[in-house]
C-alpha cells in the first residue's frame, strides 16, 4: 500500500508539471531519509507556487474564451433578428 501511495504521488506531480529531473531529485532526496526532509518541503513548495501560477494563467485564459464566446453568442442574437 505504501508503494502504491507513493507511485500515486509521483503521478500526481507529474500531472502537475513536474520535470522529470525534479521528480527525480525528490526522490533521491526521499530515499535519504529524514534528514532531507526540509529539502524536500522546500522543493514541493516552489512546485506548489508554479502549479497556482499554472491555475491562474488558465483562470485568465478561460476568462478571455469566456467573454469571446458570449461575444460570440450577442453577434448571433443580432443576425437572428435581422
Amino acid at each position: 500500500m505504501i508503494i502504491l501511495a507513493w507511485i500515486q504521488f509521483l503521478i500526481r506531480l507529474r500531472v502537475t508539471g513536474m520535470p522529470m529531473l525534479k521528480m527525480k531529485q525528490f526522490s533521491d532526496l526521499r530515499q535519504k531519509g529524514d534528514s532531507t526532509i526540509t529539502a524536500r518541503k522546500e522543493l514541493l513548495e516552489e512546485h506548489y507556487k508554479d502549479v497556482l501560477g499554472k491555475i491562474e494563467e488558465l483562470e485568465l485564459n478561460s476568462q478571455r474564451i469566456e467573454e469571446k464566446i458570449a461575444h460570440y453568442k450577442k453577434l448571433e442574437t443580432v443576425e437572428n433578428q435581422q
